[in-house]
């Protein structure tokens, strides 16, 4: 264990642990295995190249060397990631004890929302709620929407927050409330804790059902009351041409925290509160939620300036009451603090389901701590800081600091997955690319890292050649692979079985099931397949001028039947996508090629023709049975949530004909 503050005899805020060597260097040993059958593969493939006479079996060889040697190449990149794990303790206690109230620095807090629909208000403000409700002076505390949409329902519902936080705060500070959102605490209460006076408890939860009532009634109705109107002027500046797309400036302070009336119902402080809506126009681009943010800065600068800024999605509500003091521990730190410029704790999700169909839970990477403390979600955040000097923290306490709405449908997640990885491309072709920013500034181990994230669209490649091609040469009897009884096949087989044998056993360790780490592996097609794919393609089209940049917003509400078949592990699909017809397709091409592919051998050459395709059948099955619930939502369900008959259509359409033209392939 590393201690920060130890030479200066006073204890450190925070402590840093690392494993066993012994851990990294059987790592690094199975690492160096892993490298050692690549290297044998790409070996096989050049001194095994077909003649070139053999016409379509030279291209597929070809193809599959290619794909084999970027595989072998990003796994070099995540070596600088895997098992070089550091653990970070804080302690929030030993900061108390140091700081006086009136010495802890001032928190501007922004959370960002941009559309009424997909993110409805009350999921916001109770984000709002649960960050006005820290443990830490409220004085020192300014949260700030960012309403990007401009929408006069937001504003209301940030009004009606601004004065049920004045019976709230109290309360969870009297009780030591946890969490402090007040929707996840009374959904988890189903009546008052032994520590609550029941009667003060049942108030509470009637005035926050009679909030819920008020906000929803505006929200369905468009129509704000007339009271509230008249005491927040802010409502007077929207008008019939006021729209989500093009709107004036709006800053409105609800509660100005500087002021003596803005107290709470026992005479203390409540935090600052600041709606903000930055002016958008249609002929102006605007940058999307950077934009947002650097309006933020802008007017938090002028209202409190804090020097702490924390950055809150509005579907991630605090869920630890003491999150700031534990980040404020890696700042303050006497011997290391100053070295230190951001703080970052995972994303943890409150609703997924047991062994949840979607792979959601992340258990696996917030238990690889990353190396260098570099953070995976923010990347461009992250190396920006590091190749200023600066270091950033990776923090990931036992009480998890936020907790969020996890994505209940296929299409919900593969949109936000091709949103993250359209804008990683962005950034790693562009000057801010980890190896062009960081040259000469950061560790080329750490340039490594960041670029993980950053080429992750180019996976699609190779993953969807790898899926296709080898099943249909299979359905043609074309060998690409060493037969069994080859020496060669070993390295092939090693990489295949260890590979997923050590992910399984990081995912069971971290707490994940075998059947969460199975869907995860389907999800990690899925992804690379139509997400990453799409979102290569896109960045593709903006870089040659045809197309112009977009962000797509995941949907933060979901319909109680959705949910229902999300809970009992029903993949939901629903309605006609470009990513489903691309899914689905591959899943029909290797149920095809499996099935007349095996006939053809048998009827043909026996069970002993299988030897120089046994490696491309085993492929072709997996990919079948990886599949199994999108066959399930072609042939199977009736229910809303099946692939539509259009997406059927469309992907039939594409694998006959693939189907039937590889006839002629042989040689």
């Amino acid at each position: 264990m590393a201690g920060s503050s130890e030479s200066s005899g006073r204890p450190p805020l925070f402590a840093t642990e690392k494993p066993a060597r012994v851990v990294a260097h059987a790592y690094r040993l199975f690492a160096s295995t892993i490298f050692a059958g690549l290297l044998l593969i790409w070996v096989y493939r050049a001194t095994h190249l077909p003649p070139r006479s053999s016409g379509a079996r030279w291209w597929g060889w070809l193809g599959l060397s290619a794909a084999e040697l970027w595989f072998g190449f990003y796994w070099v990149l995540t070596l600088s990631v895997r098992w070089s794990p550091v653990y970070r303790r804080a302690f929030p206690d030993r900061l108390t004890r140091r700081y006086k109230e009136e010495e802890l620095p001032g928190v501007d807090i922004f959370v960002c929302t941009a559309d009424p629909t997909l993110e409805p208000p009350m999921l916001v403000i109770s984000t709002v709620l649960s960050v006005m409700a820290y443990d830490y002076p409220p004085e020192k505390l300014n949260i700030y929407l960012s309403d990007d949409a401009g929408s006069v329902t937001t504003l209301y519902a940030l009004y009606e927050a601004s004065e049920f936080a004045k019976h709230w705060i109290p309360f969870c500070k009297k009780y030591e409330v946890e969490p402090r959102s007040p929707a996840a605490y009374f959904v988890r209460a189903d009546s008052p804790p032994d520590p609550c006076d029941p009667k003060e408890w049942c108030a509470l939860k009637e005035m926050h059902k009679d909030l819920i009532d008020r906000v929803n009634s505006v929200v369905n109705s468009g129509k704000i009351p007339k009271t509230p109107e008249c005491k927040v002027r802010g409502f007077t500046q929207w008008n019939e041409d006021t729209s989500y797309t093009d709107h004036p400036s709006i800053v409105q302070i609800l509660i100005d925290g500087n002021k003596r009336k803005a107290a709470d119902i026992n005479g203390n402080a409540l935090p600052t509160l600041v709606y903000m809506a930055r002016e958008k126009r249609l002929q102006e681009h605007h940058h999307f939620k950077a934009g947002s943010l650097n309006a933020l800065i802008r007017v938090s600068s002028v209202i409190s300036n804090s020097p702490i800024i924390m950055n809150v999605d509005c579907d991630m509500y605090s869920n630890n009451s003491g999150s700031i003091r534990d980040a404020l521990c890696f700042f303050l730190d006497e011997e290391q603090g100053q070295d230190i410029a951001f703080v970052q704790y995972p994303q943890n999700f409150e609703n997924v389901a047991h062994d949840d169909i979607y792979g959601n839970p992340i258990n696996t990477v917030n238990e690889k701590g990353v190396r260098y403390g570099c953070p995976l979600e923010d990347v461009i955040t992250g190396l920006q800081i590091q190749c200023r000097g600066w270091k950033s923290v990776y923090y990931n306490p036992a009480r998890k600091g936020f907790l969020g709405m996890a994505p209940t449908s296929l299409g919900q997640i593969l949109v936000q997955h091709k949103r993250w990885t359209e804008g990683f491309l962005q950034i790693s072709l562009s000057k801010y690319s980890p190896f062009l920013l960081g040259h000469k500034k950061i560790k080329l181990g750490l340039q490594m890292g960041y670029s993980v994230c950053g080429f992750w669209a180019l996976n699609s490649f190779p993953t969807l050649y790898y899926v296709t091609i080898p099943s249909l040469f299979f359905l043609n009897g074309i060998s690409l692979f060493p037969e069994m009884t080859s020496p060669w096949f070993v390295p092939f087989a090693y990489i295949v079985v260890a590979a997923y044998f050590c992910s399984l056993v990081e995912s069971l360790q971290c707490g994940d099931t075998a059947v969460e780490w199975s869907n995860a592996q389907r999800m990690w097609l899925f992804r690379r397949i139509s997400s990453y794919l799409l979102a290569a393609i896109d960045t593709l089209r903006r870089m040659l001028g045809i197309s112009e940049t977009g962000f797509a917003l995941t949907a933060k509400v979901t319909d109680s039947e959705t949910l229902d078949r999300y809970k009992k592990g029903m993949m939901e699909f629903g309605s006609f996508s470009l990513m489903f017809v691309i899914i689905a397709t591959v899943a029909l091409l290797n149920l095809a090629c499996m099935v007349f592919g095996v006939a053809r051998v048998l009827l043909h050459e026996g069970a002993t023709g299988l030897g120089a395709l046994f490696l491309q059948a085993v492929l072709c099955v997996l990919v079948v049975a990886i599949n199994f619930p999108v066959y399930e939502g072609l042939f199977l369900r009736k229910d809303s949530g099946r692939l539509p008959a259009s997406v059927s259509l469309v992907s039939f359409c594409i694998v006959l004909p693939l189907c039937i033209l590889p006839t002629n392939m042989q040689t």
